[in-house]
């Protein structure tokens, strides 16, 4: 699998990643750190002990990574329970983590795909 069918693959934006990172090579290299990138899973366990706090920062961890490998579906999903966690809104943060774990499963296949 190539970088760019990876990004179409999980919905991101190769030309935006192409031009920031510049090669190939760096942009399987950081999206090899993606893997080992906790916040998903600390989202999640917040979420379920109902520590606003600590999902804020976690799903803002996530949203951060996102932008800056231009993950854009996963992006957006994770913008979305951040400022609904921003509002301390927990139903809402519930109610968006289905498609925060949809897209960040695409794109976790994805990755793995593309270094596998």
């Amino acid at each position: 699998m190539t970088v760019q069918e990876c990004y179409e693959q999980i919905g991101g934006d190769y030309n935006e990643i192409i031009s920031r990172l510049r090669t190939e090579e760096r942009i399987k290299k950081f999206a090899g750190m993606f893997l080992k990138e906790q916040s998903y899973n600390t989202l999640v366990q917040t979420l379920q002990d109902r520590n606003q706090e600590e999902a804020f920062r976690a799903a803002h961890t996530l949203k951060g990574v996102c932008q800056n490998m231009s993950f854009t579906a996963l992006f957006k999903s994770s913008f979305d329970i951040t400022e609904a966690l921003r509002a301390n809104d927990m139903e809402e943060a519930d109610r968006l983590l289905p498609k925060v774990t949809e897209d960040y499963q695409r794109t976790l296949e994805g990755v793995k795909a593309l270094l596998g």
